[in-house]
């Protein structure tokens, strides 16, 4: 009796214990976030009296290194945090930050045709985008990458339908093409856990939800990465291939696309 009043006690602090622990990517999230917070960016003069302290060569690998962890993070183009590159890279240079960041943008953009931008100043979101893709003198082409099709289908119906459409009219338009978002599909899978969790997490969309819907409506709208990567004028070209019609008879988008907004 006694033995079994001291085995059901143990289970019960097992199992108390484990309700208290957050689960383990919960657990990075936070440390990250925290990390981030007690980060200060350093100053001009501390990132100087940084650099006198060590060797071009030990600035030079801590660059290299940083530049190989966005190349590897950036494979699943999802956004990459400071608080991350701080954390697992950075370490003990972090009073070099800003430098060592200026360092690698420099190394993407002449040496892989990259960009670095800071898509989230405030806490400090930084995503890879491929300016030779968007060049206005690239050929007008599909994406060869299947996945990167359907994101271009997506985004140019966004973009003809003034910049916000509900996702009713992109299943519908979808399903026309033979890809219902209720079924699974040979290339793409789970077509709408694609569109509505991996093309959002990698702010290529925005999928927001419509206030005072019932049923819950939500509707798209193009994300940062989308406005910074796609060019709109290949959009309109595209389309006006499609269609048999020249791109300027969409005023309203013709002009959009050819006199963009300051941060696009």
């Amino acid at each position: 009796m006694a033995q079994r009043k001291r085995l059901s006690n143990t289970q019960n602090s097992s199992q108390s214990r484990a309700a208290s622990l957050p689960r383990r990517s919960e657990t990075l999230m936070g440390d990250e976030e925290d990390d981030d917070m007690t980060f200060t960016q350093p100053s001009t003069s501390q990132v100087q009296r940084g650099l006198e302290k060590l060797t071009t060569a030990q600035v030079d690998q801590k660059t290299a290194e940083v530049v190989q962890y966005f190349l590897v993070r950036d494979q699943k183009k999802i956004p990459i945090r400071r608080a991350g590159i701080v954390k697992h890279v950075v370490k003990e240079y972090r009073n070099i930050y800003p430098e060592i960041m200026k360092r690698a943008a420099r190394t993407f953009e002449q040496v892989f045709g990259l960009k670095l931008v800071e898509i989230d100043t405030k806490t400090h979101v930084y995503i890879l985008i491929n300016k030779m893709e968007t060049a206005e003198k690239a050929p007008l082409s599909m994406p060869s990458n299947p996945k990167m099709g359907l994101l271009f289908v997506i985004l140019s119906i966004v973009f003809m339908k003034g910049g916000v459409v509900k996702e009713t009219l992109i299943w519908n338009t979808l399903k026309k093409l033979r890809i219902d978002h209720g079924e699974k599909h040979e290339e793409f899978g789970d077509v709408k856990k694609v569109v509505t969790d991996e093309f959002v997490r990698q702010r290529y969309l925005e999928y927001v939800r419509i206030p005072h819907t019932e049923p819950i409506e939500h509707e798209f709208r193009w994300g940062q990465r989308a406005e910074l990567e796609v060019s709109k004028v290949k959009i309109l070209e595209f389309m006006g291939q499609l269609h048999d019609q020249d791109p300027k008879s969409w005023s309203q988008q013709y002009k959009e696309a050819t006199n963009p907004a300051p941060n696009t």
